[in-house]
């Protein structure tokens, strides 16, 4: 029993708990000299000659500039009405399909591709599929999740048509709804072998004065595996909105908000993150001004440059829509950093010279 017991030590010490077969050699791919996959290597081309995007991608939250003037008046009515309740109600904090939304163009997800399909797995068990086989779009597709899609190519770049979303989905994580008359045009093309450009464009004359996108940029994760991310726990028992949050506001000096000032960095996301805390108008404003993935890609997608007003709950405790930012100041009475409360844990930023 003893002997046993070793065995078993010595061989958990030498397999990682991180899972090795994470870290696995993708067969036939171009490489440089060091054995490293080669990412500038031409793309890729299946049989019929057209680039394959077969694969695992990554990229980062696109960064997409949504004019509210183009939002019709319902549009930017219930927006705002979501806004009050921290956006309670978007599917993704539901464990809901989050459709169209920006932010699910990005993330780990894996192409597979044939002549006739394209089918797009994505990280939280969802998957799109796309038809290439020549079909035209349905006129009255059954209303779904991830809507219907067709392909063609334009030359080498995949163009992907989506009609048929439900009107349970948003475009964007700060409320912005779209009707069923939704329609999504993704323009796709693959560089080399290791870069994805996509050129994104929503229409929807129900919700948007005028079309209107965004470009998004992926890369290859080879020699890797794509693991899953599920939400387990919705919002449904979230509480709190921008009301309770007014009526706990505190009365804070302009001298003491005004020492808060300044330029904030620290780690989000495993990459780095800054904030820009401002004094305006006898508030006190967060503004993420910059944000870079582990990949040294841009990663704030809507957040950056969108201001945030903190609401005193003390001297060194704000609330900025639903989120707890509490400031540091040492013994000498200078500020050293604010630690933001989030659902995932704290994360510190300490304040630049």
């Amino acid at each position: 029993m003893k002997k046993f017991v070793v065995v078993l030590i010595l061989f958990s010490i030498t397999v990682p708990a991180t899972a090795q077969w994470l870290a696995r050699l993708w067969p036939d791919i171009p490489r440089t000299a060091d054995g490293e996959p080669d990412l500038t290597a031409p793309a890729p081309r299946g049989l019929d000659n057209k680039p394959d995007f077969t694969g695992i991608w990554n990229g980062p939250p696109p960064v997409a500039r949504l004019d509210p003037a183009n939002l019709q008046p319902w549009v930017s009515e219930l927006a705002s009405q979501r806004q009050q309740d921290f956006y309670k109600e978007r599917p993704l904090f539901r464990c809901l399909p989050n459709g169209p939304e920006t932010e699910s163009f990005a993330g780990w997800k894996r192409f597979i591709q044939t002549p006739a399909t394209l089918i797009i797995l994505n990280e939280n068990l969802t998957y799109r599929l796309i038809h290439m086989d020549g079909r035209e779009l349905e006129a009255n597709p059954v209303p779904s999740w991830t809507g219907y899609s067709v392909g063609h190519w334009d030359g080498d770049t995949l163009v992907v048509d989506t009609v048929g979303f439900n009107d349970q989905t948003w475009v964007s994580r700060f409320g912005v709804s779209h009707t069923e008359a939704l329609r999504v045009n993704e323009r796709y093309s693959r560089s080399d072998f290791g870069h994805m450009q996509a050129e994104i464009t929503f229409t929807d004359p129900d919700a948007f004065a005028t079309p209107w996108g965004f470009d998004m940029n992926m890369t290859v994760q080879a020699d890797t595996e794509m693991l899953e991310s599920v939400c387990e726990r919705g919002s449904d028992d979230w509480s709190g909105n921008l009301s309770v949050t007014e009526a706990k506001r505190v009365s804070v000096s302009p001298e003491i908000l005004a020492q808060y000032v300044g330029v904030y960095s620290g780690i989000y996301g495993g990459g780095e993150r800054v904030y820009e805390i401002s004094f305006i108008g006898g508030e006190l404003i967060a503004t993420i001004v910059s944000a870079y993935s582990a990949l040294g890609l841009g990663a704030a997608g809507l957040e950056e440059g969108v201001p945030r007003a903190l609401v005193p709950f003390s001297e060194t405790l704000f609330d900025g829509l639903g989120l707890g930012y509490r400031f540091i100041v040492n013994n000498d009475g200078e500020v050293e950093s604010f630690i933001i409360s989030h659902v995932s844990g704290d994360y510190t930023y300490s304040r630049l010279p």
